[in-house]
């Protein structure tokens, strides 16, 4: 065990499953461990790592803002939240022209929460079963499982879950309270699931129906990950508000909630504020990761090299008897297994490859974007090499 590991565990939380490694260097796709071997990192902190660790772009814009200004309160105006401001809304679909901007996926799910209420004066909300918005208290009432749950509750009142992928169990459950539906355009945490064609466009005008207000949760696939620049575009929906964060500033902790202005107009002076929201670091470093994902053309890169990745899972799967199924959109992946896949986690990562996962038996892969094809054939090599040896051991 390195000093690292030893002190972590020593000072920190024993809130996370920990991978056997320490990590203490990154560029692009690949990670290093403190001994020197490299990894292909396909769970990319997360999801966050879309323009690669340590893009250079973002971390020349890093250095030049920490010589400049790095803190500047909501209270004053500042340049660099300007200039992120209006690259963000310019990126985003035309209706969607303002932004609350904060600091995590949860707090911009908090927002967003925030905002449907105060804007409908309503208090009710559908979420999704299966769904992951975050667990602070609001977003957490909207996530779905229990075992994230049971320790706090209660949680904010008024949420229904339903059936992620069935229009009819949303149309049911919308009353006279009910103010929002909140949901991911692609599960993430749930498993990598990919709605049903038609089932984005039946919410979106039930919405329309109803007088509701459609929250896209786009933290995971969003700023072209699923190979358009936000996942509602393969259905051609626009949502009502849309949560961001992830990626958004190339790693720098960042979060953002995009609206129409009449809806985000609805908070009153003090109503909700951040201290460091919109800090004119996070901002320079976010204005360098839109700049690179529009000018490199990630979500076409996404959506081409996906169809290779997807492809090769697939054919992985048809060869052996332990998987089953490849699933996903673009680089937003998933690879599930009829057994418990620690075995499968544990040897990959011996043979350097880092993935992340859904469950027990859900293999997850959120990869930088900028991850090349000869990565992609390096990982599903190292893929069919543990499936057939986990298979073997069985059969021995």
């Amino acid at each position: 065990m390195s000093r690292a590991m030893e002190l972590e565990d020593l000072h920190g939380p024993a809130t996370y499953q920990r991978f056997p490694i320490t990590v203490v260097k990154g560029s692009g796709a690949l990670l290093w461990y403190d001994h020197g071997a490299e990894y292909i990192d396909c769970m990319g902190g997360y999801g966050v790592a879309i323009v690669g660790h340590c893009n250079p772009d973002v971390v020349n814009a890093i250095k030049r803002q920490a010589e400049t200004l790095i803190t500047c309160h909501g209270s004053l105006y500042n340049d660099k939240r300007a200039e992120f401001l209006d690259k963000l809304t310019a990126a985003s679909p035309h209706e969607l022209d303002a932004a609350y901007l904060s600091n995590s996926g949860a707090e911009a799910v908090e927002v967003a929460i925030k905002l449907a209420k105060k804007f409908t004066g309503k208090k009710g909300m559908i979420a999704m079963k299966g769904g992951y918005h975050g667990k602070t208290s609001g977003a957490l009432s909207a996530t779905w499982s229990k075992k994230y749950k049971e320790s706090f509750e209660p949680l904010l009142p008024n949420f229904k879950h339903v059936e992620y992928g069935d229009l009819e169990a949303v149309q049911r459950e919308v009353d006279e309270a009910t103010c929002a539906i909140i949901m991911e355009p692609i599960q993430g945490e749930g498993g990598i699931i990919v709605p049903p064609d038609g089932y984005l466009r039946g919410v979106r005008e039930l919405c329309d129906k109803r007088g509701l207000l459609m929250i896209a949760d786009e933290i995971p696939p969003g700023l072209g990950r699923t190979g358009k620049m936000w996942a509602c575009e393969n259905w051609n929906v626009v949502p009502d508000i849309m949560t961001l964060a992830k990626g958004l500033a190339g790693g720098v902790p960042i979060g953002a909630t995009l609206t129409r202005s009449e809806i985000l107009h609805s908070f009153k002076r003090g109503e909700q504020t951040s201290t460091f929201g919109g800090n004119p670091l996070a901002c320079a470093a976010g204005s360098a990761t839109l700049d690179f994902i529009q000018r490199e053309k990630l979500p076409d890169r996404a959506r081409l090299n996906g169809e290779k990745f997807l492809s090769g899972l697939r054919d992985i799967a048809q060869r052996h008897k332990l998987p089953r199924e490849a699933r996903g959109m673009g680089m937003m992946l998933a690879f599930e297994m009829r057994v418990d896949i620690q075995e499968i986690l544990m040897q990959s990562l011996q043979k350097g490859v880092v993935f992340t996962y859904s469950g027990r038996s859900i293999v997850r892969l959120l990869p930088p974007l900028v991850m090349t094809s000869e990565q992609i054939a390096r990982v599903l090599s190292v893929l069919e090499d543990v499936v057939s040896s986990e298979e073997a051991k069985r059969a021995g």
